[in-house]
């Protein structure tokens, strides 16, 4: 096993994880916090807005079994990355679509494949998601972790509140 770690924001991390807990050579994916200046915030503390930490996940992956590119394909058909301050109904600083890159090939990575979206032509706003080091990750609280697992009908709800048609629009035909 050759294991790697990941960290995207893309909205709330309840919607991010079940996207990538579902493929295989996922190790585990957490739901926290990452980008501000507090230590350790609470989800209160976050939503207020007054952290600068937005909602992301951390992906512990086997890269054996799946690549750091192949999470990033996933990262964009579950992302808006043409919208700055939220994503979806999610909206304000801390639901912002971000890839945190942990070293210099993450980084290439991460920006090779937001240049080939952006000239793919699938948007036809410019894609905004931004590409920066990664921070310190703080675990958010244990009733955020695996939601998608625990409150299914809730999930539901809130995929049904616009990714689910994002998806739809833009990666289900093309």
């Amino acid at each position: 096993m050759k294991k790697e770690r990941a960290i995207f924001a893309g909205g709330c991390f309840w919607c991010m994880v079940h996207p990538f807990d579902q493929y295989p050579g996922i190790i585990k994916v957490i739901s926290g916090y990452t980008g501000g200046h507090v230590v350790n915030p609470t989800y209160e503390q976050v939503s207020s807005g007054t952290t600068g930490h937005t909602e992301a996940v951390q992906i512990d992956f086997d890269a054996e079994v799946i690549s750091y590119p192949e999470l990033l394909q996933i990262y964009w058909q579950v992302t808006d990355p043409t919208d700055a301050m939220g994503q979806f109904q999610d909206r304000g600083d801390n639901y912002r679509p971000v890839i945190f890159v942990a070293n210099d090939q993450q980084r290439q990575q991460a920006s090779a494949s937001r240049d080939a979206l952006a000239a793919s032509g699938r948007f036809k706003d410019p894609i905004v998601t931004k590409v920066e080091p990664v921070q310190p990750f703080y675990p958010a609280e244990e009733y955020h972790q695996d939601f998608y697992r625990k409150d299914p009908s809730r999930m539901q709800m809130e995929e049904a509140g616009g990714r689910e048609a994002f998806i739809k629009r833009y990666w289900s035909k093309k």
